[in-house]
């Protein structure tokens, strides 16, 4: 039987990551919004590119949850994008309403799916999925980690000249301006960050990639990034359906790693079949366990501004 992601949301969001998807032909689609025609629209035009690129998917648009009854993926996407001025946090009562919704609307159709969360404050509307669907923590990941590391390979790019597919970022910690880049384990063809660039272009480099949201919608002024995170779900996605054991930074439910427990938060993790197989500790320095940390309390203070506002 032919895989089936469900994504909730058919914004640019979400409507470029059924584009993502639709390309690698790796399941059927089916994308939910409650605006009436907008999804059906959509996807209706994908599903007539697909001759011209010669793929075989299935591509439906839908106002009710019932579509997606049997998927074995349920990507989330809708919610308030930020605006200019808006932290992630601010988005935090609009959009926990629209989560636990569409989590409680999905989870019914599909009790075996494995769930990506995209929605801002992202570490904590993943955490509010888990609890909401009552699911085990292997089977609800936040997208934001490799989104992180890859803008920190694009501006390491743009620094250097030299090719993406030679540079290995690893971003850890929150979705939010206290990230943790890790330079120390980054590297250009195994040549170490810190050696590559002078420290205060590295640092330059560190700051950008922490704001690297913040810029985009200061920049669009009436909404947020869409290419690279819909790009970022469909890697997870697909390496969750051909159960590659692909090890990524994503947000993960934390229960005493990296001496966190209770919460989502960035690390990496060993993606397939069964969702989050394993999560990986890496042997940090005193600077990057003091940045974890700082990140952490952000997170852990969000999260209970959540756990004020819902019964979970």
């Amino acid at each position: 039987m032919k895989n089936k992601v469900s994504i909730i949301g058919a914004g640019f969001t979400g409507s470029t990551t059924a584009h993502w998807l639709a390309e690698r032909e790796i399941a059927d689609l089916v994308v939910v919004d409650i605006i009436e025609g907008m999804p059906q629209g959509k996807m209706l035009d994908l599903q007539q590119a697909m001759p011209i690129i010669g793929k075989d998917v299935k591509i439906v648009g839908s106002n009710g949850y019932e579509a997606t009854a049997g998927s074995d993926i349920v990507v989330i996407t809708a919610g308030l994008p930020r605006k200019p001025g808006m932290s992630r946090d601010d988005l935090l009562t609009a959009n926990a309403a629209i989560i636990s919704k569409a989590t409680e609307e999905t989870i019914k159709y599909s009790p075996e799916a494995i769930f990506v969360i995209l929605t801002n404050p992202l570490d904590v509307m993943a955490y509010l999925t888990l609890k909401v669907a009552k699911l085990p923590p292997h089977r609800v990941i936040g997208q934001a980690g490799i989104l992180d590391s890859a803008r920190m390979r694009a501006f390491v790019a743009m620094e250097l000249g030299v090719s993406v597919e030679n540079i290995h970022c690893y971003v850890l910690g929150g979705h939010g301006d206290e990230m943790v880049p890790l330079t120390r384990h980054s590297n250009v063809a195994g040549v170490p960050l810190r050696e590559c660039m002078p420290p205060d272009r590295l640092e330059a480099i560190v700051n950008r990639t922490r704001k690297g949201g913040g810029e985009i919608v200061n920049l669009l002024k009436t909404g947020s990034a869409y290419y690279a995170p819909s790009a970022a779900v469909a890697q997870m996605v697909e390496a969750i359906l051909k159960d590659k054991h692909l090890t990524v930074p994503a947000s993960a439910y934390l229960q005493g790693e990296y001496g966190l427990k209770d919460m989502f938060f960035g690390v990496p993790v060993q993606l397939g079949r069964k969702g989050i197989e394993k999560i990986v500790e890496y042997k940090l320095d005193d600077s990057e366990k003091e940045a974890l940390k700082k990140s952490a309390d952000s997170v852990w203070q969000t999260t209970e501004a959540l756990l004020n506002l819902v019964k979970i």
